[in-house]
């Protein structure tokens, strides 16, 4: 019997054939964590799952403005192919695109059968395994921001705020939604079942923050994944564009990714929770927060990406550009919220929105596990309002320092893997190249009149 005649593989196309689905749109996090996909006919689902969906391998090494970078096992092999397999167990409808559902894939080099060395996705169940060695099962929410605009022709970037009302944090309603953005995908990505509780308009004009549920690390990457390449089609669909860039206006703030990780032990209890010790946590909690204060220069190149990254830091930013963590502190780069018990976790504050959710949860998790290792205990937890560099080290505040940073961190990036690691220095930092080589409308404004 062949993989596509297997019991459930036809199982699930009767069930999509029924529920009046025709298509299957399969997906995957490139590097920089934007969605990959082909949409393929119900009646070759079968196909698919038992042969594959073939691809360029470097489709990693793409970059925004689709130009390839020469990333080893790209363009010197000869632009080989990975295989994307159709992940099932992640079929779901997609409530805004009627007779079309979609799924994960999961993606082999055909050479040898094992991951692809690029695959966020696989790079993160790696580390997951490694945490699990050692008795602890990460549990992840992640909290997402986005700015949501308007067309606007006459712009430079051909794009404005979809509203520049001040003074809106935390509301929801037409006060600051005049179209009622919010509730209408709220109620989308519901039925898209990932795992969406709440939203409210955050801080600046335009700008929206959506929960997640908790759920198991692999899991709670996937929902994010998931969850920023719909708020991004559905914008589209109305003519509009939500975007996770860090910081993409002047005169607004940026927009944040927030971890809260806990870990379950093999009881299934919370392995962060011991009310006899420190401030409630127990000892694998505090070597965890060590660990992650201990190799965040080196995080900050998965959890702050882009160039852009580095301008939501700084003084009055609300972003935290210092090493430091707190009790219930939301100056500090790693706050310990006030539940305990169950409840108990740490809140990395450290990521932008445009992070590779995979990454930075990898990344997040391999430095928790490093400290665990370690045994080491954090310093005092910061008291009062933070950003002062006499407390507290200071982050790198750019991104070619953060991945210099990653590449001396030996103990993360073997974590990491080595492949990886090296692939993504090398695409990043020609990244940084082409920036450096652009004339940005600032300079021009500065310098072309009197110089």
């Amino acid at each position: 019997m062949s993989a596509s005649d297997t019991p459930p593989v036809r199982h699930h196309v009767e069930r999509l054939a029924a529920e009046g689905i025709d298509v299957v749109r399969v997906t995957y996090p490139d590097l920089i964590g934007t969605e990959r996909a082909r949409d393929v006919l119900l009646d070759h689902l079968p196909a698919a799952c038992e042969h594959g969906l073939a691809f360029c391998r470097a489709v990693y090494h793409t970059t925004p403005q689709g130009d390839t970078v020469p990333v080893p096992g790209g363009l010197d092999a000869g632009l080989p192919d990975i295989r994307v397999t159709p992940d099932l167990d992640t079929l779901t409808a997609l409530p805004w695109e009627p007779g079309v559902a979609s799924c994960l894939g999961d993606v082999t080099d055909p050479a040898t059968g094992l991951p692809a060395p690029e695959s966020p996705r696989d790079l993160l169940r790696t580390v997951v395994g490694r945490c699990r060695e050692h008795g602890l099962r990460p549990v992840v929410g992640p909290e997402l921001e986005y700015f949501l605009c308007d067309a606007a022709p006459d712009r430079p970037t051909g794009w404005r705020r979809y509203s520049d009302a001040d003074g809106v944090v935390y509301t929801a309603g037409l006060r600051a939604d005049g179209d009622n953005h919010l509730l209408r995908t709220l109620r989308l990505l519901r039925d898209l079942d990932i795992g969406v509780s709440s939203g409210n308009h955050e801080y600046d004009g335009s700008q929206f923050e959506i929960n997640l549920t908790h759920a198991e690390a692999l899991q709670a990457a996937d929902r994010a994944f998931r969850f920023k390449a719909a708020v991004k089609e559905l914008a589209r669909k109305e003519g509009r564009l939500a975007t996770f860039m860090a910081k993409p206006f002047n005169g607004a703030g940026g927009s944040g990714f927030h971890l809260h990780l806990s870990c379950e032990d093999d009881e299934g209890g919370n392995a962060f929770a011991d009310p006899a010790a420190p401030h409630g946590l127990s000892a694998t909690a505090r070597h965890a927060v060590a660990g992650v204060l201990a190799h965040a220069p080196a995080l900050a190149a998965l959890a702050n990406p882009t160039v852009n990254s580095y301008k939501r830091f700084g003084p009055h930013s609300l972003a935290p550009w210092l090493i430091d963590w707190g009790l219930d502190n939301r100056s500090a780069m790693v706050r310990v919220p006030p539940e305990r018990g169950s409840g108990s976790r740490f809140e990395l504050r450290l990521g932008d929105a445009s992070a590779n959710p995979y990454l930075l949860i990898a990344g997040t998790l391999a430095a928790a596990l490093l400290g665990v290792l370690a045994g080491e205990e954090p310093p005092a937890p910061l008291e009062g309002y933070g950003y002062d560099p006499a407390k507290a080290a200071v982050l790198p505040m750019t991104l070619p320092a953060a991945l210099d940073a990653l590449e001396a961190d030996t103990a993360l990036t073997e974590v990491l893997g080595k492949e990886f690691t090296a692939s993504y220095l090398i695409y990043k930092r020609d990244e940084v190249a082409r920036f450096h080589r652009h004339v940005t409308d600032w300079e021009f404004t500065e310098y072309a009149y009197h110089l």
